[in-house]
């Protein structure tokens, strides 16, 4: 009975919070990109190879992988050359192709941008949207820079190696939560709240903890997150959206896997990164993913462990006392709120110590215990977890 009533407490004070009384009215619903890549209609259309090129949109990355495994170097530079979104973001293909695909659709989208950003005939507000927009685009141009997927639609999606995944003995993803976009993928503020920021500080702890030993990590972002604290955090809509896409990724990982020896990689879900990977747990198998971290989750859409049906480890790292995520309700209720809170014992995951680490951002800043075992699960090194 006691139960009964704090699932109604919670769910009266959750509906009040997103009716805005709280602040949560801020956020703004976003249209998920969804679907094949831009670009997919021409390249369907494309014989100059005298064969049918995989649909994007239904081929499975196993077959994207065999079928560029079938051409010579030449064709796929050159497929690369004329079909740059598609190629750079189809999951299965050569990674090395990958990144040379999407730089560039890069360059093109910094020189729409910049013509945009001249164009006198604009307001003078789209003209600095654009502007900064190519921006975004030259950063990401940078010498060493390896974009694994670029998709300009929308607010723009990003996925970029840290490493070197051709020669990685172990592997990470992270899959960042809410306001996350081509603007804010690698921005200079809050540097270990962004994807690229993560990654980047997660290899290097990964290398630190295992001197000699390669280890690359994927920034993810490459799905339509939320945008402040509106309904579209607080419901599984752009999340269900986002797991089609990282089960993908993590399919193709598999597929075009230089080194079948390496151990999948460990995802680490941030936020509402954790809906994302909740909803995509039950189909991923030990040979996509070998681990699942929550942290700073508001839930995983599921009541334990169990309900994941999944067969990779589930870890949650323990919730810091400044993260702002602790005051939001966790219940499902009307498709409301994303279930148990993953650190309670009912849950049933394993608890990361988190020592060091504050407020909602700050799990992978150097010298928290939150990195040191991030690192640690990623490695492996299971035991050395404490």
């Amino acid at each position: 009975m006691g139960r009964f009533k704090r699932t109604l407490v919670a769910a009266a004070l959750a509906t009040t919070v997103v009716a805005g009384t709280a602040g949560w009215a801020a956020g703004s619903e976003q249209a998920a990109v969804t679907g094949p890549p831009a670009g997919t209609a021409e390249w369907r259309a494309d014989h100059f190879l005298h064969r049918t090129l995989p649909d994007p949109a239904t081929a499975t990355p196993r077959t994207v992988a065999a079928f560029f495994a079938s051409l010579t170097e030449d064709q796929r530079g050159e497929l690369a050359a004329r079909h740059p979104l598609v190629t750079g973001n189809l999951d299965g293909a050569p990674v090395a192709l990958r990144y040379e695909a999407n730089r560039r659709a890069i360059a093109a989208e910094r020189e729409k941008a910049l013509a945009r950003a001249g164009d006198a005939g604009l307001p003078r507000a789209v003209r600095e949207e654009a502007r900064e927009r190519a921006g975004h685009c030259e950063r990401l141009l940078a010498p060493g820079r390896r974009i694994l997927a670029f998709d300009p639609r929308g607010r723009g999606q990003v996925a970029e190696v840290s490493g070197d995944l051709t020669t990685a003995r172990h592997t990470a993803v992270v899959v960042p939560g809410s306001d996350i976009d081509l603007a804010s993928f690698d921005r200079s503020h809050d540097r270990y709240g962004t994807p690229a920021g993560m990654a980047a500080a997660l290899r290097s702890e990964m290398e630190r903890r295992a001197p000699g030993t390669p280890a690359a990590v994927i920034a993810w972002a490459g799905y339509t997150t939320p945008v402040g604290l509106g309904v579209d955090a607080a419901t599984g809509r752009l999340a269900r959206a986002g797991a089609v896409r990282l089960e993908r990724l993590l399919a193709g990982l598999a597929a075009a896997a230089a080194t079948p020896a390496a151990p999948p990689p460990a995802v680490f879900c941030h936020s509402y990164g954790s809906v994302v990977c909740g909803l995509a747990a039950p189909s991923l198998d030990r040979t996509e993913a070998a681990d699942l971290v929550a942290l700073g989750s508001p839930g995983m859409r599921a009541g334990t462990v169990k309900d994941l049906h999944t067969g990779t480890r589930v870890w949650a790292a323990a919730r810091n006392p400044s993260d702002w995520i602790g005051k939001v309700p966790n219940v499902d209720l009307m498709g409301l709120g994303h279930g148990t809170d993953p650190t309670s014992p009912e849950f049933g995951a394993r608890l990361v110590p988190t020592g060091g680490a504050h407020g909602h951002t700050g799990y992978f800043t150097p010298g928290t215990d939150s990195l040191r075992n991030f690192a640690d699960i990623a490695l492996g090194a299971y035991a050395s977890v404490r």
